[in-house]
């Protein structure tokens, strides 16, 4: 493995426990200087500093413990791909399908993969895009069937 791909990894890593301990200026540090995420199973971008950390906002306030546990990390031409449990308690009002739900207090527990781009020879990250079912998490919590 290449010395570049060494450091990506690296900050990948960095990047996804900033974010369990909701150090946003530090997640924010890890981009090239406009920060993008790509939510593939809802469809939504979060582009520029604002956008996401209001996605950060929305994101916690719903699940203030939300965390990330790496299964397998690896490096392929300008990406790094990682896949992950994402974990979290539904502690705060979290919208769905156009309504607000109350807390639950449920945990869930659900396997994810993201895929973070870099632009050739950088060190920073373009875009983290995570892959996921939207409604996985409603149903671990047990608000879809």
């Amino acid at each position: 493995m290449s010395a570049l791909a060494e450091r990506r990894i690296a900050l990948v890593r960095e990047h996804m426990a900033l974010e369990i301990v909701a150090d946003w200026d530090g997640v924010i540090a890890t981009f090239a200087g406009h920060p993008r995420y790509e939510l593939y199973g809802s469809g939504v971008i979060y582009d520029g500093e604002a956008a996401v950390r209001g996605y950060f906002a929305a994101s916690r306030g719903a699940f203030p413990d939300q965390a990330n546990e790496v299964i397998a990390i690896a490096h392929g031409d300008d990406r790094v791909l990682v896949e992950f449990w994402l974990t979290g308690t539904h502690l705060g009002p979290l919208e769905l399908a156009g309504q607000i739900i109350p807390p639950t207090g449920k945990a869930f527990r659900v396997r994810m993969a993201a895929s973070f781009e870099f632009a050739p020879g950088s060190e920073r990250i373009l875009c983290e895009r995570p892959y996921f079912d939207q409604g996985l998490i409603a149903r671990e919590l047990g608000l879809m069937g």
